[in-house]
């Protein structure tokens, strides 16, 4: 895209105001580092716009100090931008799935889903991170074709940010936005774990 201006203009009835202010579905894909990441920095972006901002996290738990939560919190009470609600739909059951607590987490991860549901008919916010939402979908712990008839019917100029490895194709095919994060070098290759400051 030379300068910003996007290669072919539909014929769809749109104004350039319209469709430049149509609101997106944007999925974080990938094996790479930087999903989770690219959409905090969004939020920024929309916590500077004055946006309501609402972050879901399926992996991490309460109990977890995540430095992004921190500064954003930060940022929604200071009344320079947006508000910024924070809800950790998990206990911490990560990428790897352990044996005895699979009931639990599906049934956190559906109330999740199920107040996300809710804000969105609602118009509670205007930009939504679903931070590691790909895993409850991989997993079946959701019903896919309810999230994508959810998402791209949702009312109003609400922007929608999903993050994680393995977005299952209909989500893809579903999006206006999709970028795969790959992975070159990591130095969890070199068995270094993550560190304060990169990680979290």
């Amino acid at each position: 895209m030379p300068q910003g201006k996007p290669v072919s203009v539909p014929d769809d009835g749109l104004t350039t105001r319209q469709r430049r202010n149509r609101p997106l579905l944007i999925v974080h894909t990938g094996p790479g580092k930087g999903k989770s990441t690219a959409a905090f920095g969004m939020a920024l972006r929309a916590w500077n716009q004055g946006w309501s901002i609402a972050v879901y996290q399926f992996v991490k738990s309460a109990k977890w100090r995540i430095g992004e939560e921190s500064a954003l919190r930060v940022l929604g009470e200071s009344a320079e931008g947006g508000p910024v609600a924070w809800h950790k739909m998990g206990e911490g059951w990560s990428w790897i799935r352990r044996p005895g607590t699979e009931d639990d987490h599906a049934a956190n991860a559906r109330e999740g889903w199920a107040q996300i549901k809710r804000d969105l008919a609602a118009e509670t916010h205007r930009f939504y991170v679903l931070d590691e939402f790909t895993y409850p979908l991989k997993w079946g712990w959701l019903d896919l074709d309810d999230v994508v008839e959810t998402l791209t019917s949702r009312p109003g100029d609400q922007h929608v940010v999903i993050t994680g490895r393995d977005a299952p194709d209909r989500l893809v095919d579903a999006a206006d936005l999709v970028t795969e994060m790959g992975k070159v070098k990591h130095p969890m290759d070199a068995g270094q774990k993550g560190q304060r400051g990169i990680e979290w």
